[in-house]
């Protein structure tokens, strides 16, 4: 049996529209994200099991892990008989890559069973066009995170689709997800087809000072920095009181409060656990709508996707 696991992801980290992303682990061990376990079988069956496959489309052949599979079985062209089990740990429409979690998992994990031997740049162009399916476009600010760890910047370049950025290791990202969802195809619809010149000029400046700073090690810089001038602006009507959220949780300590992907997830960053376990409790307390909702203190995922150990 092969079991791999794949970490939910902060796409745009605010400043970084469709081109930054990040892996991210609670800091209690709390495995959020989705799993792929596979293996042979008699004949051919997709199980989905976890906190959130009751979410999961009924339909078989529009589940992202059966498309994964029916990728690999027309390359490879080997009709095997496989057991797929779907452990589906992340909300779907939560703005933490719930989609890129299950297609980087199942992508690997078939990559491994069929002996495919596919390169990194292969697999996530694979994962990119997957998640494009989905969103009606291929990008990989989700994807690239989830599967190779890390702050990555996407840059679209053939042969290095993504370069890993550097990161302060003594931030602490608190990420809460209230409860209900968000459609990424509304998040984005509710952009402008144009920009302003001076809006695009301020989100140049934003994210290449964001990007030297994270280079010459200057972290306060690089929070000063971190705004979304795109998409923020626009989204803000999306989630209530996102506002007076972002003031209160900064007056808590927080040094930010941003929207994470295209939300409702929102995510902030804090430099000591004692602000980050204040900001948690309010956010667990005025931000969550329902008991499926949560909050986690966590740091960069630096491994992202791994084959777990199984138990015996």
């Amino acid at each position: 049996m092969i079991k791999i696991y794949a970490p939910a992801s902060i796409g745009n980290v605010g400043v970084g529209f469709d081109i930054l992303g990040a892996a991210i682990t609670p800091i209690d061990g709390t495995l959020l994200g989705d799993c792929i376990s596979i293996q042979s079988s008699d004949t051919f069956q997709l199980k989905c099991h976890g906190s959130f496959s009751d979410n999961l489309p009924t339909d078989i052949k529009k589940n992202i892990t059966w498309k994964a599979w029916r990728w690999f079985n027309n390359y490879t062209n080997k009709k095997i008989p496989i057991s797929i089990k779907l452990e589906k740990n992340m909300p779907i429409g939560s703005g933490l890559g719930s989609s890129a979690s299950s297609i980087v998992a199942s992508v690997l994990a078939f990559n491994q069973f069929y002996k495919t031997q596919l390169t990194k740049t292969e697999l996530i162009k694979l994962m990119g066009s997957l998640e494009g399916d989905i969103s009606g476009g291929i990008h990989y600010d989700n994807v690239a995170p989830c599967y190779l760890g890390g702050l990555q910047l996407i840059t679209g370049d053939k042969n290095y689709v993504t370069q890993k950025l550097p990161i302060f290791k003594n931030w602490l990202w608190i990420i809460a997800w209230p409860g209900i969802t968000l459609s990424t195809s509304v998040a984005r619809n509710i952009l402008p087809l144009h920009y302003k010149k001076d809006i695009c000029i301020q989100n140049s400046r934003n994210l290449s000072t964001f990007i030297h700073a994270l280079h010459t090690k200057q972290s306060e810089l690089a929070i000063r920095f971190m705004k979304d001038t795109l998409a923020e602006p626009y989204r803000i009507p999306l989630i209530p009181k996102f506002l007076h959220i972002k003031r209160s949780i900064m007056k808590l300590g927080a040094l930010t409060c941003n929207i994470s992907g295209s939300g409702p997830t929102l995510f902030s960053i804090c430099l000591n656990i004692s602000i980050a376990n204040k900001v948690k409790k309010w956010l667990e307390k005025n931000f969550l709508t329902n008991n499926k909702g949560f909050v986690y203190i966590c740091k960069i995922d630096q491994l992202g996707a791994r084959k777990m150990r199984l138990q015996q």
